[in-house]
């Protein structure tokens, strides 16, 4: 074995002998934003329209993307999410993140 396959050999080794640490959290999606579970919020099937007479102007909106094209308006308190002009999905923000703009 000459030189350099000793100093592979040997990085490799070492590499795989590193411990490893990472911090995991896991949230089941029933717990996530327990305490805002109340919260009025945008239901599926709303349109456009009615989300944004009942709940007034987002803080950011996405264009459509895809096939049905998806589109998002973000809030303080939660995000939703449009298939062409009804509502498929609210998501509640978690006290502690903040929304994506």
């Amino acid at each position: 074995m000459t030189i350099s396959h000793f100093f592979i050999v040997f990085a490799i080794g070492l590499a795989l002998s590193a411990p490893l640490n990472a911090d995991v959290v896991t949230i089941g999606v029933g717990q996530q934003a327990a305490t805002k579970q109340s919260l009025s919020r945008p239901h599926k099937g709303m349109e456009k329209q009615q989300v944004y007479s009942h709940f007034g102007d987002p803080i950011n909106q996405t264009n459509t993307i895809g096939e049905p094209p998806i589109s998002s308006w973000v809030f303080d308190e939660f995000t939703v999410y449009f298939e062409y002009d009804h509502v498929v999905h609210t998501v509640l923000h978690d006290s502690e993140s903040k929304p994506i703009e």
